[in-house]
């Protein structure tokens, strides 16, 4: 797995001040993407030992309120992304962990491997990003289609329970 970037302390892309990892590599190719450099897998870093060491670190901060998968396309990077957010869970179990994707959520549920590193994520914002919709008043996701989902409650009813319009 390749990385653009860590940022230690993030405020756009989930509740309270996040830690966040941005993964290359995405087949979606939405139209503007706000991340179009991180959509080749061969761009950024080699993901290392270095690198998780770095994230536990960074979410162990008691200002963080948790961490934040986005990119790219987190659940095109399942191998490299697993053992991160289990070791994150292991160290910090209280900090909740948010994944965005391209993908929505049935479409996740379909793939074992994707449900997977789902269900160890807390809040997962779901869809691609649609030009045409854009909101620049929306919080935490650029355009209408995308749902900002409680996993664990999605999980536990079987209805998509909305974490927050």
């Amino acid at each position: 797995m390749n990385y653009g970037q860590i940022r230690k302390y993030d405020i756009a892309n989930g509740n309270g001040i996040r830690t966040t990892v941005f993964v290359t590599g995405c087949t979606h190719h939405c139209f503007n993407c706000f991340n179009g450099e991180y959509q080749d897998p061969n761009n950024g870093k080699p993901w290392t030992d270095k690198e998780t060491q770095q994230v536990l670190q960074y979410v162990s901060d008691d200002n963080v309120a948790g961490l934040t998968l986005l990119g790219g396309e987190p659940f095109q990077n399942i191998d490299g992304l697993l053992p991160l957010v289990r070791a994150v869970r292991k160290a910090q179990p209280e900090k909740d962990i948010w994944v965005y994707s391209g993908y929505t959520l049935d479409a996740i549920l379909k793939d074992p491997k994707k449900k997977e590193l789902l269900e160890e994520c807390d809040i997962l914002v779901d869809g691609l990003y649609v030009e045409e919709l854009r909101d620049p008043a929306l919080r935490f996701r650029g355009s209408k289609n995308q749902r900002i989902i409680d996993i664990k409650k999605t999980l536990s009813s079987g209805d998509v329970v909305i974490a927050m319009e």
